[in-house]
């Protein structure tokens, strides 16, 4: 290899149904690999899809200089509630939080709604004598006695991992920091996990179920990432490896191993990412990002060229989303992440004619294993993948690199045999039937986090990616009324591309109540100190000087006596002149929008919360060469079916080099990964 391609920088991005790699080298050459995705050892594909692209470059394990990883082995593991054997250990009285949880219903008038399983049994959730007051006096001790026969009742419960979560521990963590301590030293093969140093955050709910979640998988995440670690080196790859964390930056493995919650959207935040580096590349502020993979869809808002954020959310509800939307239906995390909306319907979702005589389209997918039945993997029923092979929206043949063979006869059979005849319809309208309610599930997702916030679509691009997104993009701009589309190069890959835009990022927050008087720039100023000393002691340890580093700020904000916050950005040299009159001005836009109104006479606004984060940004990648164009399929025609209004077309076939302003449509444009 010349000189300037010698450093190399690898994204890998698992899904559900395909494994996407990217290698980036310093002059900004591109090379990608997308592979069929290997459960339950996700780190195959990854392996197996790095030592190709290692050997067609000409390069070895010592040129790469950074592996970037968005997982979803953890969600995967809430998903399907095979995580670790996890015990709670909290205060006194405070054992039933888990199954009480919030008065939230997905649907108001659901008499039959049922809570989710609580993921620690009750004989695992065992109680502490000690307490801490509100103001920090200790009212009672930790008993030595009790820390012994908590021992012994862990061992003989062979749990694999403890939370430990105690009233006010947010602020005076000293009973949780003694009783972790204390576990360490005598179960030293069980994973602890203290909610002190997962979420420093009042809400005991909240604080409880993100650290229990983030017990639950932290033994799974860490055998992965030590499976996945011990490969790599196998490889001579000994360079760092970061993985994405939910709200779009990177972290080293050994604080995604220890606080995996962190990282359980990691895939779909790199989306975001690529999305909004995009959009600045074409000079556009407003865009909807919206991601269809193979068992999933995803869409996020960036607006005024920013990604907007939430507080918490829900994984394993039908609508993962953030804090306004949550139903109760899925496992609450108090985590910072990117604000998406999320659904079960990808290309490997299930099509399926229920007892009513309705057809139904998700959230089961056939994942990779056996996946769709137009892949020849052992697949039996039909998927919205094959309702878009039978359109003749995706191409026959080889996909990717010839790991997956498209056999359209397969498609036509299983569409025609399990939807179409007892449907009683012809073979062209069961599939459309199928293309068209995967794009009535996936509005819900781009509708959350447009109309239902307040946003109009209609002032917004929408940029379509995922190996099925571009396939739907129209259709669903079409009905949102957007009249531009964005369809990137690599949308199939386009997370993992992404997964190079990010630099390492921390986040820390401290519960605060500040109102009235007590309401000034400098009490905020003083909790942004504390966390950033702390901080930059980290990113020192990780090998960032200060020049490297960036921070910022934002503030959790309410009227007093709300349950829910806005989170308002805190411009540093307001802090500095002491004015935050632009902080309770962004406070007042906000809440208009969502609410409906700006003041309240009778309650003053509070900040209950303020967030840091610190950036260091200077290993990601700025710059990229488009890769050479695949060539196009030997047809250069192919009929696809655009409905009823339009019927069959004998529709061109062409590159996206060969595009042109003036090209008339309808056109397949078919790429590498994705049509």
């Amino acid at each position: 290899m010349a000189g300037s391609e010698q450093e190399l920088r690898i994204g890998a991005d698992v899904g559900g149904t395909f494994t996407d790699v990217v290698v980036v080298s310093a002059s900004g050459r591109v090379w990608t690999r997308k592979v069929p995705s290997t459960p339950p050892g996700f780190e195959r594909a990854i392996l197996n899809a790095v030592a190709e692209l290692l050997e067609e470059i000409g390069a070895t394990g010592a040129d790469v200089a950074e592996v970037a990883h968005a997982t979803t082995v953890a969600t995967n593991a809430v998903l399907e509630h095979r995580g670790a054997r996890t015990a709670l250990v909290t205060t006194r009285g405070f054992r039933d939080v888990l199954e009480l949880r919030r008065i939230r219903a997905p649907q108001l008038y659901d008499l039959f709604f049922q809570k989710p399983p609580v993921i620690v049994d009750r004989h695992l959730r065992f109680e502490l004598n000690e307490r801490m007051s509100a103001v920090g006096e200790e009212l009672a001790p930790v008993s030595d006695a009790e820390l012994e026969q908590l021992v012994e009742q862990l061992r003989s419960a062979r749990v694999e991992s403890v939370a430990v979560c105690f009233i006010h521990a947010y602020a005076f963590p000293q009973h949780e920091q003694q009783v972790g301590a204390y576990l360490r030293k005598h179960l030293p093969s069980v994973q602890v996990s203290l909610s002190c140093e997962v979420l420093r955050e009042r809400r005991e709910y909240e604080r409880t179920a993100t650290t229990v979640v983030n017990s639950y998988v932290r033994p799974i995440m860490q055998r992965y990432l030590g499976d996945l670690r011990r490969g790599l080196a196998d490889l001579q790859i000994q360079a760092p490896l970061l993985i994405m964390q939910s709200a779009g930056g990177l972290t080293p493995e050994a604080d995604a191993a220890a606080n995996p919650v962190f990282a359980l959207e990691s895939g779909p935040a790199a989306g975001v990412l690529a999305a909004g580096f995009t959009a600045r590349r074409l000079g556009i502020l407003n865009v909807l990002s919206f991601d269809l993979g193979g068992t999933t869809a995803k869409a996020s808002l960036i607006e005024n060229g920013q990604m907007s954020w939430s507080p918490e959310y829900e994984v394993g509800a039908a609508l993962s989303a953030g804090n306004r939307r949550l139903g109760g239906r899925g496992e609450l995390i108090r985590a910072p992440t990117i604000n998406i909306a999320e659904v079960g319907a990808g290309g490997g979702s299930l099509a399926v004619v229920d007892a009513a005589g309705g057809l139904r389209v998700g959230p089961q997918s056939a994942g990779a294993i056996p996946g769709p039945v137009c892949y020849g993997r052992g697949g039996t029923q039909p998927t919205l993948t094959d309702a878009n092979v039978v359109l003749g929206f995706i191409r026959p043949g080889p996909l990717a690199d010839g790991h997956v063979c498209i056999d359209p006869e397969a498609a036509r059979r299983v569409i025609h045999d399990q939807i179409a005849v007892p449907l009683g319809l012809g073979l062209l309208e069961a599939a459309e039937g199928i293309h068209r309610i995967a794009n009535a599930r996936t509005m819900r997702a781009l509708r959350e986090v447009s109309t239902e916030r307040g946003r109009d679509p209609r002032d917004f691009a929408l940029i379509a990616f995922g190996g099925s997104g571009p396939i739907h993009a129209a259709g669903l701009a079409a009905e949102l009324h957007t009249a531009q589309v964005i369809v990137p190069p690599l949308p199939g890959l386009f997370s993992a591309l992404g997964l190079l835009f990010a630099g390492v990022e921390h986040h820390a927050a401290l519960s605060c109540r500040l109102s009235g008087d007590q309401l000034t720039a400098g009490a905020i100023a003083a909790l942004c100190d504390e966390m950033q000393g702390l901080m930059r002691q980290q990113f020192q340890r990780e090998g960032f000087s200060d020049g490297d580093l960036a921070f910022s700020t934002d503030a959790d904000v309410r009227f007093r006596g709300q349950t829910s916050v806005i989170r308002v950005p805190v411009v540093d040299s307001d802090l500095r002149s002491g004015n935050l009159s632009n902080l309770l001005a962004a406070f007042a836009d906000e809440h208009e929008r969502l609410y409906g109104h700006r003041s309240d006479p009778d309650n003053p606004v509070e900040v209950v919360t303020v967030r840091l984060v610190g950036r260091a940004g200077s290993n990601a990648v700025r710059k990229f060469k488009r890769p050479e164009a695949e060539p196009v399929s030997s047809l250069s025609r192919r009929a696809a079916y655009f409905g009823r209004h339009h019927g069959e077309i004998n529709t061109p076939v062409v590159r996206r080099a060969d595009l042109t302003t003036d090209t008339p449509g309808p056109l397949l444009i078919d790429e590498y990964d994705s049509t």
